[in-house]
C-alpha cells in the first residue's frame, strides 16, 4: 500500500472540501449586504451584523484550512522520504488527536450550541437576539455538515494509516 499516495489523496480531498466554508462565508456576507440594502423591518435589519460576522468566520475557517492542507501535501512527501515509519507514526498521532477533537467539538459542543441558540429564539424576544440565534444555528449547521464529511474522510484515512503501520512493523 502506498501510504504517501493515501495521505496526499486525503489532503487533496480536504482541499476540495474547505472551499465550501469559503462559499458559505461569501453567501452569508452576501445575505448581510442584502439585508442592509433591502431590509425594511427591524428583524431584517437585525440580520446585517450577525450574518456579516458569521460570513467572516466561515471565510476565515475556509482560508485557514485551505492553506494548511495545501502546505501539508509537500510536507507529506518530504517527511515520507526522510523516514517512512516516522511519517506514519506521526500521522497516526496527529489523526488520532484530530478525531478526538472532532468527537468533542463537532459532535458534542456544536449540537449543544445549536440547542442553546434554538432555545434563545424561543425565549428571547428582541429582534437582534433572534437574528443572532438564527444566524448562529445556520452557521453551526454549515460547520456540522462540512466537518461531518471531513470526519468520515479522516476516519478512513486513520484506518489506512493503522494498517500501513502494522505492515511496517
Amino acid at each position: 500500500m502506498d501510504i504517501l499516495k493515501t495521505a496526499t489523496d486525503w489532503a487533496k480531498a480536504e482541499l476540495f472540501s474547505t472551499p465550501f466554508f469559503i462559499l458559505f462565508g461569501i453567501i452569508f456576507m452576501a445575505g448581510s449586504i442584502g439585508f442592509w440594502q433591502l431590509g425594511k423591518t427591524d428583524i431584517a435589519k437585525a440580520y446585517i451584523i450577525p450574518m456579516l460576522v458569521a460570513g467572516a468566520l466561515l471565510l476565515t475557517i475556509g482560508v485557514g484550512l485551505f492553506f494548511t492542507n495545501k502546505s501539508r501535501i509537500t510536507q507529506f512527501e518530504m517527511a515520507y522520504q526522510k523516514d517512512a515509519s516516522e511519517f506514519i507514526a506521526s500521522e497516526v498521532t496527529r489523526v488520532e488527536a484530530t478525531l478526538k477533537e472532532y468527537s468533542t467539538i463537532v459532535f458534542k459542543t456544536i449540537p449543544i450550541l445549536i440547542i442553546v441558540a434554538a432555545l434563545s429564539v424561543v425565549f428571547l424576544n428582541g429582534a437582534t437576539w433572534r437574528a443572532i440565534s438564527i444566524t448562529t444555528i445556520a452557521m453551526l449547521i454549515v460547520i456540522l455538515l462540512i466537518d461531518g464529511t471531513a470526519y468520515a474522510r479522516i476516519d478512513a484515512y486513520h484506518e489506512k494509516l493503522k494498517s500501513a503501520q502494522v505492515e511496517k512493523e
